[in-house]
């Protein structure tokens, strides 16, 4: 499978770089949807997405290269080549995150109802932006028989044909992940239309998903970033699964009518 989608003279149009640009713009529509439901300003809207993007952008590859600086540190000039792949999500989530939390803060929004806002529209983009790796030929798992993929019923054949690398056929744990992350949307949905749900628990039910997902993912793939003998997103995983599970839990300890994430805020003035 070739990572470039086309060229126009001597540029690459790279499938990696077009599912990220797919992911952002549905993102960015399902966020602003939702902003709108609660009357929330286009322009707080935008800017928030804007900065979020681009320090999550920077968040993402940072994370990368630094745990793959034995490689980048002998090819310098690969470090701002992130259309050829390299970009670490939790990085990403990291950075990005940082950016919604403070400029939430200066402009006097509740942190917690932006993230509960944003991670439908972040989980999906995860989803789409899955296949980037699949034409980059990364995220691959373990080595497996071809008929084993067969059997498993629902992987298209086009990315079974796909998943051969030095002769060898691999799980396709980019496919598993952004299955789960459509579901995780889906879910999210739902529970978000719930009648008692509070600000922070759809956030905290996000975090609790994608760490348990990305958890078990990395049991089975064979180019994770490592630190020491120890894979990193299986810490960064259950970090994510422990503060999610906590934002859920002291949420659920106030009354049943407090911090509602279906409230309308009076004094919304972003």
């Amino acid at each position: 499978m070739s990572p470039v989608m086309f060229t126009i003279g001597p540029f690459e149009i790279r499938w990696y770089s077009v599912l990220i640009l797919i992911g952002v713009i549905l993102a960015y529509k399902i966020i602003s949807s939702e902003m709108n439901r609660f009357h929330i300003k286009n322009d707080f809207t935008f800017n928030m997405m804007f900065w979020a993007l681009i320090a999550g952008i920077l968040g993402a590859r940072i994370y990368y290269v630094i745990f793959e600086w034995g490689y980048y540190s002998q090819n310098l000039s690969e470090i701002i080549k992130i259309w050829h792949g390299g970009l670490a999500i939790h990085g990403g989530l990291l950075a990005g995150g940082l950016v919604v939390y403070f400029f939430s803060k200066k402009n006097g929004a509740d942190p917690r109802k932006m993230f509960d806002i944003l991670v439908p529209g972040v989980i999906i983009a995860q989803a789409i932006g899955r296949w980037g790796n699949f034409f980059n030929g990364e995220a691959y798992g373990s080595a497996v028989e071809y008929d084993t993929l067969i059997k498993l019923r629902f992987i298209p054949q086009f990315v079974i044909d796909n998943m051969e690398v030095n002769g060898v056929y691999h799980l396709p744990m980019f496919y598993f992940e952004s299955l789960l992350c459509i579901l995780g949307f889906i879910i999210i949905l739902i529970i978000r239309r719930g009648k008692y749900v509070k600000k922070g628990q759809i956030f905290g039910f996000y975090l609790m998903w994608y760490g348990l997902i990305r958890f078990v993912i990395e049991i089975f793939r064979m180019d994770s970033l490592m630190i020491f003998n120890a894979k990193v997103a299986h810490i960064v995983s259950v970090l994510m699964f422990i503060f999610g599970f906590y934002l859920i839990s002291i949420q659920a300890r106030k009354p049943k009518l407090d911090e509602l994430y279906n409230n309308f805020d009076d004094e919304i003035k972003y």
